[in-house]
């Protein structure tokens, strides 16, 4: 897989979204993000339309059940030839092998969340009482994924280095919360530079309002790519 910027869709309607994407050339072949908040009101023929205009689709569905429902839903989404998938780490060992057994037989990968990169270690201890520290629990949750077949882990940009260590050069890490230098964090915690989490060495990186928002899109999209690969 190359080292894509995915955009983050994050639009309150589809007509709103084409018009965002129509800003860019035809031969530009997207990565794009559809997370719970669009799938929900557009649902699969939303992304099938994205697929036949030549996208590539991150499905951002954090799926988190029981393992049989998870194994279900992915046999489900095995037949729609999106690219990545997630679902929860926290979901546990036989969650995560049933979902990879779902998707058997496609090309889609599956991606676990460690810890939301709205959750800083405050949040962590006090809310969710986990003991450890962020990047202690990060990296035990990303173990737990690579031994039990993802292909990868969305983390910040900060955990790479320790992911990649625990697990593989070869285990992806998709990193979100990626805001350029003049951007505003919003409710991001652990954040990074495209440049940073490049040297990081992270596989991915998801960049949403930045780009979303911008007065050009395709500019701010353009300069996003540019410092991810310099």
């Amino acid at each position: 897989m190359s080292k894509p910027v995915i955009v983050a869709l994050d639009f309150a309607d589809d007509f709103e979204c084409i018009n965002f994407l129509n800003q860019f050339p035809k031969d530009d072949k997207l990565f794009l993000k559809i997370g719970l908040e669009m799938f929900c009101q557009f649902g699969y023929p939303f992304v099938r339309n994205l697929r036949e205009r030549g996208y590539n689709i991150f499905l951002d569905l954090k799926l988190h059940d029981i393992p049989n429902t998870v194994k279900r839903t992915c046999e489900m989404i095995a037949q729609w030839d999106v690219q990545m998938l997630t679902v929860h780490a926290t979901g546990g060992a036989e969650m995560i092998e049933a979902a990879k057994k779902g998707l058997d037989g496609s090309a889609t990968k599956l991606l676990a969340v460690t810890q939301l990169t709205s959750l800083g270690q405050t949040e962590l201890a006090n809310e969710l009482q986990v003991p450890l520290k962020s990047q202690d629990y990060v990296t035990h949750l990303a173990k737990l994924a690579y031994q039990n077949g993802a292909d990868g882990v969305i983390s910040s940009a900060l955990e790479v280095p320790l992911i990649k260590e625990a697990t593989s050069t070869n285990f992806l890490c998709v990193t979100p919360g990626i805001r350029p230098k003049s951007a505003q964090v919003g409710d991001q915690k652990r954040v990074a530079t495209p440049a940073h989490a490049r040297s990081l060495g992270s596989d991915a990186i998801v960049v949403g309002r930045p780009i979303t928002q911008a007065a050009d899109g395709h500019q701010a999209y353009m300069n996003i790519c540019k410092e991810w690969n310099k």
